[in-house]
């Protein structure tokens, strides 16, 4: 996707001069808040989420990536989904 030497963007779009113009005028001109409150996750429920480290054993973590491999979503999904079952909330 990229060659020694040359600065693309996550998705592979080169960085050429032209292009870091356009996105400096494009800063320069400013950004409106409606713009910038689009960028992030999008929230979880009614506030703030939160983050809750828990340790597994690498056969339940193996589980765990598979389960979400084959629902095609993430391993904070399925976790999400089991702990919601479990303590019987929406």
């Amino acid at each position: 996707m990229t060659t020694e030497g040359n600065l693309h963007t996550s998705n592979g779009i080169a960085l050429t001069e032209e292009l870091l113009d356009e996105l400096v005028a494009e800063a320069e001109r400013g950004y409106g808040i409606k713009e910038l409150r689009l960028v992030g996750r999008p929230p979880l429920g009614d506030g703030p989420s939160e983050l809750v480290q828990v340790r597994v054993d690498p056969a339940l973590r193996e589980a765990l990536a598979a389960r979400a491999t084959g629902d095609a979503t993430t391993t904070s999904e399925i976790v999400r989904r089991a702990l919601r079952a479990y303590l019987d909330v929406a």
